[in-house]
């Protein structure tokens, strides 16, 4: 059995496969920014705060002795869940842990390490005009044009100016040389920031780097925020299902409305009508199934028709041929009774072919005049069962008295009576045929069941068609015409019902039809109206 698709969920699986595509695009991108541009990762937000606790690390090292400077890294370094430590540009450790520095992160350092001339340069707060890049530097700014004296020799020197000074300067912070490095084997990523010159140690003027160490990208938030990036991406799958959802609904439900519509044109209902507002290729298709449902209704109303029609027509010549029989019957000699019989089987199987194809056809044809009403449902069952029973034949009825049905008593009791005919002729002494009669969801279900052989599965959905016959052949001997079944689908149509059928295990045909309720108040009038007869 081949495990059902629904369109809905392809669109959605193709949709999910599609963010997954991006996802893959987006976390390729982020794997080759590895290698080649994660100092780009510094360049937002997470750069900013890293300037901003460069600049309050820095001061605290210029504050402390140099034995106090590798708490006071530790200190930061249990605040934020990563490792600090203080280097020089060639790779000698100041302060923090002792740690044997990567080669990528010395090639760094040096790469990021002021140009001869340029030490103790003030950092701009932004790259000057003609000149980019986290390291550019400014000349020393010209002295400001005065006509007051000169007190350019009263300036303290640098190193007494960025020890003595006692708080951090007011507004942004400044924003110093950094990079990022990762490394493998085990896979870290390293943070280094060039302290400006206003952070030199105390006795100690030379070029410092302090180093952050995670094992992680994020860097417990320093380095990178995820939360905005999982909102950011929660809210994208939100906006984008929004989006998609009143498309896929609308085609899904245009699609469930047309094979509803299909279904019941192959069941022979031609009065269904599909949707055809749609300006797309799918309403295009509605208005070909209504177009089709139409054709196929007349089609099939005219094929009825016609068959009526010629039964009728029949009907005629087949009663001569029997009065024209009977005058032969009783003329005829002792050796021409047996031809005289002959002929009078085939004239009869002629009338009851005429017979079958009049009620076939009244039922098709009379389904919208047939006026419904309460039927007890037992009371049509014993009708059926004293119509058809035989000698040796075991019919056993298991319906409830109080059992009503809304139908027409003459189709309900002749499709009764064809389904036992045909249990009794397959099945009759193969077992008891049972009769059964239920509620359930608002309809009553009525089954024939009996024990005999059953129905091939690929016959089981064809046996209720018009002229269909198991066995090929004509014979009368073995079977009706091939209307019985059709004539009982017909008339419990026509009662607004349906049939189905099913083998039984381990041998045997089940038949049920679907009849709906009749509601109390007109069963009480019934029943009023019988107990006053």
């Amino acid at each position: 059995m081949k495990v059902r698709f629904p369109l809905s969920a392809k669109i959605l699986l193709w949709f999910f496969l599609n963010l997954m595509l991006l996802g893959a695009v987006f976390y390729a991108f982020f794997r080759i920014q590895f290698h080649v541009g994660l100092d780009s990762l510094l360049a937002g937000q997470a750069g900013e705060r890293i300037a901003r606790l460069s600049n309050v690390i820095g001061y605290e090292l210029a504050q402390a002795r140099r034995e106090d400077q590798t708490q006071v890294l530790e200190r930061f370094g249990n605040a934020y869940g990563i490792r600090f430590f203080l280097y020089r540009p060639d790779g000698g450790q100041i302060a923090g842990e002792t740690m044997a520095l990567p080669d990528e992160v010395k090639a760094r350092m040096a790469e990021f390490a002021p140009r001869p001339g340029m030490h103790g340069r003030e950092f701009p707060d932004r790259p000057p005009p003609g000149r980019g890049g986290p390291d550019a530097e400014l000349p020393d700014p010209a002295p400001p044009l005065s006509d007051g004296p000169d007190h350019s020799s009263e300036r303290p020197p640098p190193s007494e100016s960025k020890v003595g000074r006692a708080a951090l300067p007011p507004g942004p912070p400044r924003t110093p040389p950094k990079f990022m490095v990762r490394t493998t084997h085990p896979v870290r990523y390293w943070v280094g920031i060039r302290l400006p010159p206003r952070d030199a140690m105390p006795g100690d003027n030379r070029p410092q780097f302090l180093l952050a160490l995670s094992e992680t990208l994020s860097g417990g938030g320093l380095f990178l925020e995820f939360k905005p990036w999982v909102l950011v991406g929660f809210g994208a799958f939100v906006v984008s299902v929004l989006f998609w959802l009143p498309m896929i609904r609308g085609i899904t439900r245009t699609i469930s409305q047309m094979t509803a519509a299909t279904e019941q044109v192959a069941l022979g209902h031609f009065d269904v009508q599909t949707p055809a507002a749609r300006r797309d290729e799918l309403g295009r298709l509605g208005q070909a199934i209504n177009r089709m449902a139409s054709r196929l209704a007349g089609f099939v109303i005219g094929q009825k028709r016609f068959l009526g029609d010629v039964a009728h027509e029949l009907c005629s010549p087949i009663a001569r041929s029997q009065v024209a029989l009977g005058i032969l019957e009783q003329r005829a000699t002792d050796a021409q009774r047996a031809y005289v019989e002959d002929l009078r089987e085939e004239i009869q199987h002629m009338s009851n072919l005429v017979n079958e194809l009049l009620s076939f056809s009244k039922a098709s044809l009379g389904a919208s005049t047939i006026k419904l009403r309460p039927v007890p449902l037992r009371e049509i069952a014993n009708q059926a069962v004293s119509r058809e029973s035989t000698d040796g034949a075991q019919i056993r009825l298991e319906i409830a008295g109080d059992l009503c049905v809304l139908a027409e008593p003459d189709l309900l009791v002749r499709s009764l009576s064809n389904l036992l005919r045909n249990a009794i002729r397959y099945a009759g002494s193969a077992g008891p045929i049972t009769v059964t009669g239920q509620q359930e969801n608002g309809e009553a279900l009525v089954s024939v069941a009996d024990c005999g052989p059953g129905v091939p599965e690929a016959a089981l959905s064809r046996i209720f068609d018009p002229f269909y016959r198991l066995d090929a052949s004509r014979d009368s001997s073995t079977g009706g015409v091939g209307l019985g079944l059709a004539i009982v689908k017909t008339c419990i149509e026509s009662c607004r019902g349906t049939v189905t059928c099913r083998n039984r295990e381990p041998s045997g045909l089940e038949v049920t039809l679907r009849i709906p309720l009749a509601p109390r108040a007109e069963r009480r009038t019934e029943e009023a109206k019988t107990d006053s007869d």
